[in-house]
């Protein structure tokens, strides 16, 4: 016969579901779980309480909401053989439709169906994706394609982390080599159109699904760190409002010294030029996790020999 819960787990179920009713909690119950808190461990043999997303509205001018969530009996998850896992995006931020869930472990993980099995993800709207490995301490899980504009998404790992974020708009920008023109859209509607300049004969840029990560106002590339001395055609610079594309250190960035190529040829080491207005424009508009597409180049397919490659396997 099934066991039956304990009463101290009933008396966290009702106080969680008092949290989201409004019901004052009574004298002595477990305290209510919060959006961004870790869940009490239930006792062994006790279903587990978890977080699951409600939809987000979206309120406009307040780009960063909390994401609504509601306490759920979670499934029996084995014992991770992990100490500590760290997730991102972190906690409530708000990323574009292209972004990965990634799971960094403090150790390296030998058994990676269980530690696949230790991790749950809810998406409202329901969404469908899958888990790949990166290396022996990192795993990540994606949406089969593109996630839905606005999708609220509750991650639990292991007992050790549970967190919330949502998506926003779907800003996607192309790159078509033919043209040397970036299209942008936003939700389906063109927004911008920006002249570039791509990775010039012999330095291609790789064609493919990029999306944006880490970016600066200011970033020092140097190409000495990927074998190209400064004697034998390579540089050491600041450009200014970058955001990168690629582990390997494709960025899209301002090229003031490129502005008479952008849209007529590719003359860069591999990085997308754009003027300074766009670049700038560009990095203002988008946030980690926004798609960038490279097509009709002749570099070789953007893949999984790239940290930011996801979308391409």
């Amino acid at each position: 016969m099934p066991r039956h819960p304990r009463s101290s787990a009933v008396a966290a179920i009702l106080a969680a579901a008092a949290l989201v009713l409004g019901i004052p909690a009574a004298p002595g119950a477990a305290p209510a779980a919060q959006a961004q808190s870790v869940m009490p461990l239930s006792p062994p043999g006790v279903p587990q309480l978890e977080n699951a997303p409600l939809p987000t509205p979206v309120i406009p001018g307040v780009p960063a909401q909390p994401v609504l969530t509601y306490p759920v009996i979670g499934p029996a998850r084995p014992a991770p053989e992990y100490g500590d896992v760290n997730v991102f995006p972190t906690p409530n931020e708000v990323v574009g439709v292209a972004q990965p869930v990634m799971f960094f472990f403090d150790r390296p993980i030998t058994d990676r169906a269980r530690a696949e099995a230790t991790i749950g993800i809810r998406t409202e709207p329901p969404v469908a994706g899958k888990f790949y490995w990166v290396s022996d301490r990192e795993v990540r899980w994606r949406p089969h394609q593109f996630w839905p504009v606005n999708t609220s998404v509750t991650v639990w790992a292991g007992g050790k982390r549970q967190q919330s974020f949502r998506t926003g708009d779907a800003v996607i920008a192309e790159f078509d080599d033919r043209t040397k023109l970036i299209t942008v859209t936003r939700n389906g509607q063109h927004v911008r159109t920006m002249r570039a300049s791509a990775g010039r004969p012999g330095l291609d840029t790789y064609n493919g699904i990029y999306y944006t990560g880490q970016r600066g106002r200011q970033v020092r590339m140097n190409s000495e760190t990927f074998g190209l001395r400064i004697e034998n055609g390579g540089y050491n610079s600041i450009v200014h409002d970058a955001v990168r594309l690629s582990y390997d250190g494709i960025y899209i960035h301002s090229a003031p010294w490129s502005v008479a190529d952008q849209g007529v040829r590719n003359v860069s080491h591999g990085c997308i030029n754009v003027s300074p207005e766009d670049a700038r424009w560009y990095y203002d508009t988008t946030r980690n996790g926004d798609p960038f597409i490279v097509k009709n180049g002749p570099g070789r397919h953007f893949g999984a020999f790239d940290g930011q490659g996801d979308w391409n396997y």
